[in-house]
Order: structure tokens, then C-alpha cells, then sequence
């Protein structure tokens, strides 16, 4: 798969500030702003919002 500028590798950090991070990739045309997603965070046990790193 070929990068591009498109789709840039992102960082999700949780909120709950455990220091759990994802990283994934994104559309920046479909999400042009930061993305928060609700992911587990294990050092919680539970769900937590996870916000977009630069």
C-alpha cells in the first residue's frame, strides 16, 4: 500500500492520561479536524475517549 499525504499515520492518546496510545491512519479529506474515538484503555478497564496527537 503506498503512503501518501492523504492518509497520514495518526496517534490516539487516552484522555484517562495512562499514557495509552493507538496508532492508526486516517482520511483527512472525510476528517479534516482532530478525531476522538471512544477505544479500551486497559491500564482502566474500560472505555475511554481517545484524542488525536500532532
Amino acid at each position: 500500500m503506498a503512503r501518501s499525504e492523504q492518509r497520514p499515520v495518526i496517534t490516539l492518546r487516552s484522555t484517562a492520561g495512562t499514557g495509552t496510545a493507538y496508532v492508526t491512519r486516517k482520511n483527512r479529506r472525510n476528517d479534516p479536524d482532530r478525531m476522538v474515538l471512544s477505544k479500551y484503555d486497559p491500564a482502566v478497564g474500560r472505555h475511554v475517549p481517545f484524542r488525536e496527537e500532532r
